[in-house]
């Protein structure tokens, strides 16, 4: 596809786009009068509210899964939060509203059921994708710009930053969206013209733990609609590779819930949903330095006593 281009957020102060979202909530939570932010997160948003609460001088809490470890936990640590690792992970959203209802606290993520999306004000953050995109591409549109999707934050956001700058007259058609997705809920909604998202069964457990979820929301899927977009179920076979391939070809090392939208788009254009002369944007969300323990090569390393055999290895 000579048209594909990657946006490439892991570029972002915490190395993901969840700075967008974090850079206007946690300003929100300071002129709200907040003392304390808190959230829901297995990483990339923990780690990145953290940081903002951080320069913000706010106390923030993480409540995670435990036995979380690795690059996201350490990450989230540094920034100075209190990390609360629940067993059981359906704990986590009672023990936000817990802190919302008795102490007050500035909840960033949905502690509800069913599922809405996180803070709307922080979703607002993410309009900034859809300026820069443009901006970037001189003004015009692409035709197609795909996105991870867990619970639709960051394409809901991206769908509405369009929609202004087609309302202000600065673009005249919104981009057809692209949701990868790990276990199908907008998929089946799609399929179905249903308005309910099921909530799917998991039949594998996705190694783009950030986006595992098992049921989307209605914000994505009005996203969807409203753009004439699509949803592409993403498995875990051959991401690993696919990441791989696109470090060693484009320089660009993606965390694996990153790789799918490419895997998206590689499926959407084998089933004609995206022409090969059309232009598509991936955006893909964070560095490969997030779950770097979740793609660690098995492959022996080799150590040399002498330059004639690291050169005879090297093929010169």
């Amino acid at each position: 596809m000579p048209n594909l281009f990657i946006k490439n957020e892991g570029y972002n102060p915490t190395w993901s786009h969840k700075d967008r979202f974090s850079t206007v909530v946690v300003t929100a939570a300071v002129e709200a009068g907040a003392t304390v932010v808190a959230t829901s997160s297995s990483g990339n948003a923990g780690a990145s509210l953290a940081a903002y609460a951080a320069r913000a001088g706010l106390e923030c809490f993480v409540a995670t899964i435990a036995g979380l470890a690795g690059p996201m936990l350490s990450q989230i640590q540094k920034y100075g939060a209190r990390i609360v690792p629940f067993e059981n992970k359906q704990d986590r959203w009672p023990f936000l509203a817990e802190g919302v209802e008795r102490y007050g606290w500035f909840a960033t993520s949905p502690y509800r059921h069913p599922v809405i999306g996180s803070h709307p004000i922080g979703i607002e953050g993410y309009k900034t994708l859809s300026y820069e995109i443009i901006e970037q591409f001189n003004g015009k549109v692409p035709d197609w710009c795909a996105f991870p999707v867990c619970y639709g934050d960051a394409i809901a956001g991206a769908w509405l930053g369009f929609h202004e700058l087609m309302t202000d007259g600065l673009i005249t058609r919104i981009p057809r969206l692209l949701a990868a997705e790990a276990h199908g809920s907008l998929v089946t909604a799609l399929e179905t013209g249903s308005d309910r998202i099921p909530d799917m069964a998991a039949s594998f457990n996705a190694l783009a733990v950030s986006i595992g979820a098992t049921r989307s929301t209605y914000q994505a899927l009005k996203a969807l609609r409203a753009s004439e977009g699509a949803a592409i179920r993403v498995a875990n076979d051959g991401l690993v590779a696919f990441q791989e391939r696109i470090a060693a070809t484009e320089g660009v090392f993606l965390e694996l819930s990153s790789v799918m939208p490419l895997a998206a788009i590689a499926t959407a254009r084998r089933q004609n949903i995206i022409r090969g002369d059309e232009s598509v944007v991936a955006v893909v969300t964070a560095s490969g330095l997030k779950d770097i323990d979740k793609s660690i090569s098995d492959k022996p390393v080799l150590h040399f006593n002498n330059i004639e055999d690291a050169l005879r290895h090297c093929d010169i």
